[in-house]
């Protein structure tokens, strides 16, 4: 184990619009160059990373569908805007001498590897950033499900859900003042209070696997490091056996 670390290999889920920054939409260099040097430090203290990335600041593949699109051909667009922010990331990582590699559920050899599950542990072992584009490769699965069933097949220790949120609460913070934060809750109560953490389908595969999440607050620098460390700054979520 790393020094002053409580996990070793983990897996960071991204926002598609974490990247976006207060533009909303695209790539904002300024963010990703900003999560690079983070990811950079933590890389050097020795953490196996692997980065589960969305499309959301490209293209949604439900709201495709809701404006009458079909919803497989809505979220095949989704997971190629996936491939685009996985491409940016890699860049900033280099940039930073951090060794990576982008593997793709879709197969795009030009950009990337086919995501194979013995490569991306043996990079991992390496020291090299794994981004894991395209989702699963499937539509009506979310990139929450992929970093939930990725998470599973590389037998990380931990999954940090970045968001713009610090935690999991009872209600929504920016609606309800009196909204209470979770320090630790388990998987089993976010699916009964229908807490909007991940889908019910990511949910229940870490629940089944006894994984847990880091529920944490990404705009603040540095936060990466002190989730992975311990510090109170987000919510942990567990399975019961946990």
């Amino acid at each position: 184990m790393s020094d002053g670390y409580e996990y070793e290999r983990v897996l960071l889920k991204l926002s598609g619009e974490a990247l976006a920054g207060d533009q909303g939409y695209g790539i904002d260099p300024k963010v990703v160059d900003d999560l690079a040097e983070q990811i950079a430090q933590i890389v050097k203290d020795g953490i196996q990373l692997a980065i589960v990335v969305g499309g959301g600041n490209i293209f949604r593949g439900l709201s495709g569908s809701a404006e009458g699109m079909d919803r497989a051909q809505a979220d095949y667009i989704g997971m190629l805007a996936t491939v685009m922010n996985a491409l940016a990331l890699q860049d900033a990582f280099e940039r930073h001498g951090i060794f990576s590699r982008v593997q793709s559920a879709i197969n795009m050899q030009e950009v990337s590897e086919p995501y194979i599950r013995r490569r991306a542990l043996r990079h991992l072992e390496k020291g090299r950033v794994v981004i894991l584009a395209a989702g699963t490769g499937n539509p009506y699965f979310t990139t929450d499900t992929t970093a939930a069933l990725r998470a599973c097949e590389l037998d990380v220790d931990c999954l940090m859900k970045a968001t713009k949120v610090d935690g999991v609460y009872d209600a929504d913070p920016k609606q309800d003042p009196e909204a209470k934060r979770f320090d630790k809750i388990t998987y089993l109560e976010v699916l009964n209070r229908g807490l909007n953490v991940m889908d019910a389908t990511a949910t229940s595969l870490c629940m089944d696997n006894d994984i847990p999440m880091i529920v944490f607050d990404l705009t603040k620098t540095g936060n990466i490091r002190r989730a992975l460390q311990g510090e109170d700054i987000g919510t942990v979520v567990f399975a019961e056996q946990g």
